[in-house]
Order: C-alpha cells, then sequence, then structure tokens
C-alpha cells in the first residue's frame, strides 16, 4: 500500500463527485429526508419513532452508502478506468482504500447531518450522548461502504450490483432486531444473528438512545468496525481489473 497513490485515488474520486451534484445530494440529504419522514409517519402516535427512529439511523445511511459505492466502483471497472490504473504502479490496495477514504468522508458528513436532523428537527430522544450516536452512525455508514466495495468486485453490471441488496442487505435488515428483539428469535435464526454486522449497529444505536454506556455500547461497536475492516482487507483480493 501506498499512502500517496491512496490519497490520489481519494482525491479523484472525490473530485468527480464535486461535479455530480445529484449524486453528493442523495448521498447527504437522503437519509435526512428519509428519517424525516418516517417520523411524520408517525408523528401522532407517541413513543413509536423514539422507539425506531435510532435504528432507522442505522439503516438508511448502511443501505445508500452500500449502493452507490458497489455501484460507483463498478463503473470505473466497466468503464476500462481500473484497467488503464493498473497499468500504472497503483495496487488494488490503493485504489480500494482511496475508494473507502473518499467515501468515508461522505459517511462521516452524511452521518452527522442524519443524526443532526434526527434529534435537532425530528425530536428524537437520545438518553446517551449525542456524539456517540454520530459515532455510530459514522461507522455503521463506513460498514455500508466496505461491503459495497467488497460486492462490487463480485458483480458485473450497476442492475447485479443492486441484486445483492436481498441476499446481503435484506437479511441483515429483518434479523437486526428493527422488527423484533433479537433475543426473542427462534435460536437458529438469533445465532445467524449474531454473525450479522448490522445487527450490532443496531445493537450499538439502541445503546445509545437508552443512555446505556460501558461494553453494551462498545463492544458492538467494535464488532461493526471489525466487520469493516474485514470486508476492506478482502475486497483488494477479490477486485477484478475489468468485467467480463
Amino acid at each position: 500500500m501506498n499512502l500517496r497513490r491512496m490519497f490520489a485515488t481519494a482525491g479523484r474520486v472525490l473530485g468527480q463527485l464535486r461535479h455530480d451534484p445529484r449524486s453528493i445530494a442523495l448521498m447527504l440529504i437522503a437519509p435526512s429526508l428519509l428519517v424525516g419522514l418516517f417520523s411524520w409517519l408517525f408523528a401522532d402516535q407517541d413513543g413509536v419513532f423514539d422507539r425506531f427512529g435510532g435504528p432507522i439511523l442505522a439503516l438508511f445511511p448502511f443501505i445508500l452508502m452500500f449502493l452507490l459505492t458497489s455501484i460507483t466502483t463498478l463503473r470505473e471497472r466497466r468503464s476500462g478506468t481500473l484497467e488503464r490504473l493498473m497499468t500504472t504502479p497503483l495496487g488494488k490496495a490503493d485504489f480500494i482504500l482511496g475508494y473507502a477514504l473518499a467515501f468515508g468522508l461522505i459517511a462521516i458528513l452524511q452521518a452527522v447531518i442524519t443524526v443532526a436532523f434526527a434529534v435537532l428537527v425530528c425530536g428524537l430522544t437520545v438518553d446517551g450522548p449525542i456524539w456517540q450516536l454520530g459515532l455510530v452512525a459514522v461507522v455503521d455508514a463506513l460498514l455500508g461502504t466496505a461491503l459495497g466495495l467488497l460486492a462490487s468486485a463480485f458483480a458485473r453490471t450497476e442492475f447485479q450490483a443492486v441484486q445483492f441488496m436481498p441476499v446481503l442487505v435484506f437479511p441483515q435488515i429483518i434479523l437486526g432486531g428493527l422488527f423484533m428483539p433479537r433475543d426473542q428469535m427462534p435460536d437458529v435464526l438469533q445465532a445467524i444473528s449474531d454473525w450479522l454486522p448490522l445487527s450490532h449497529a443496531i445493537d450499538a444505536i439502541k445503546a445509545v438512545t437508552a443512555g446505556t454506556d460501558g461494553w453494551d455500547l462498545w463492544r458492538p461497536v467494535l464488532i461493526v468496525a471489525a466487520f469493516a475492516g474485514a470486508f476492506l482487507v478482502l475486497a483488494p483480493l477479490t477486485l477484478r481489473r475489468r468485467t467480463p
């Protein structure tokens, strides 16, 4: 890994995004709009948004960053840009980590905006410190970024990248504890849920909103961060220079 090449890749990606305001708006504003829509939907039902608003903060950034990262990376390969870059000293790890850095910065901004909107505008009640909620949201968005980079290595078209959602994303949403507490699930499903990173992201969000600190909070945060790191390690190993 070469830091100079990695930063150069991140700068190139951010430069491309700067000329695509619609993508920037989608990444930064769309999660807040979805959270606001959810809050508005249950505005007349006391306690519903406070109960589900936190886990929703774990879902929307994760899903959007997964989609945008996987599709954007795949376009680099299909357009031949990646193949041309690979003729230079740029390595696969430099490419992946450069993308991770660029989209990671976007993920941080996205998480800060979404959390601020949920708390200040939508009135989400949080018993724990707001900075902890922002931290968990950032780690969760980075998880979506890392998983999107990994998924892009296996997809051949943008449509196939979207098709990975029923395999990689939807099971995590269903088994993550949003619809049913994980400790009330059948034993087999609970065991599967324990190996899904989004489950731990939702656990961390719930810990912050409930004001829980200590290992109950930091354990799931560390697990999510470990999954994100593992995905970033695997992504360069599976990255193809071009799509057949």
